[in-house]
């Protein structure tokens, strides 16, 4: 197989996810020549303005403006395709929100599933990429995509379901973005030397390390060193959503590489041979 047909689908939750969990990789693969794909599952309808220098667009509407972030994030990071599941955002955990009819957290997890497999079968990944169990810090609509990537993964592939005119694609590796603990640990510290706003998983009322996956369980370790600076710059295209004090906005480059040279997965599924500790989601691949 040839590494121009290779294809990577990361399925994300809201604008600006793709580039605090995945932002490194997709630029790693993209630089690989590799076909980058995104699926977001919202338009991030339910976010705050964290910084007070950005305006709404003419329309008042918030999901426009973090749908045009996205699309600046995307530009910059190489990601080729983009598309849209159509579910509106459900907010925190325990918001209103969470009940509105047309929310993620709300949708039918079969119907959910089947428009996922569409798009797969449509963009015909090779590699699959989603939240762990936990959604990162149980985030409802991270929880939902959590669910549905996992049930799309084998049903895009399942020849009794017929698409027509799209033929039945299996994707070969799924794997689940994972928050390390000692990642945890490097953010802890590295917040009380920098004034550094915490991340969510910081904020859920539990201690964070509950919620990270311990260093050795962790399958994939994806170094993306060279494109640190590519990731905040894709980060700052989301300026409403990201403050001042975010740690990608904040911190020196080199202490950018402490927190932020390895993106992390746990390989959750691989058709093909794979060693146990990998460098490369690609790996058996190529």
């Amino acid at each position: 197989m040839t590494t121009d047909t290779l294809t990577l689908l990361c399925v994300h939750a809201h604008p600006d996810d793709e580039t605090l969990g995945t932002g490194g990789t997709y630029a790693r693969y993209a630089a690989e020549g590799l076909h980058t794909a995104l699926v977001c599952a919202t338009r991030g309808e339910e976010g705050e303005i964290h910084d007070p220098s950005v305006a709404l667009p003419p329309d008042g509407d918030i999901a426009t403006l973090r749908e045009q972030e996205l699309r600046c994030a995307a530009t910059i990071l190489g990601i080729r395709t983009l598309r849209f599941l159509g579910y509106r955002d459900s907010g925190m955990p325990g918001a209103p929100a969470n009940q509105h009819p047309a929310a993620f957290a709300q949708a039918d997890l079969a119907e959910a599933a089947r428009r996922l497999a569409l798009l797969i079968r449509e963009i015909r990944p090779h590699v699959l990429v989603t939240y762990d169990a936990h959604g990162i810090y149980r985030h409802p609509d991270h929880l939902m995509c959590h669910r549905v990537t996992t049930a799309a993964f084998d049903l895009a592939g399942d020849p009794a379901w017929p698409t027509p005119g799209l033929d039945p694609w299996q994707p070969r590796k799924l794997y689940y973005i994972a928050i390390p603990r000692s990642w945890v640990q490097t953010m802890r510290r590295l917040a009380a030397e920098h004034g550094l706003r915490l991340p969510n998983i910081f904020r859920t009322g539990r201690p964070p390390e509950d919620l990270a996956t311990p260093d050795d369980q962790i399958t994939t370790w994806l170094d993306v060193e060279p494109y640190l600076e590519q990731k905040r710059q894709a980060l700052l295209c989301h300026r409403s959503q990201i403050a001042p004090n975010h740690p990608l906005r904040a911190l020196p480059l080199a202490a950018l590489r402490d927190l932020y040279r390895y993106e992390a997965f746990i390989r959750a599924r691989s058709l093909v041979p794979a060693p146990e500790r990998e460098e490369d989601l690609f790996a058996g691949l190529r």
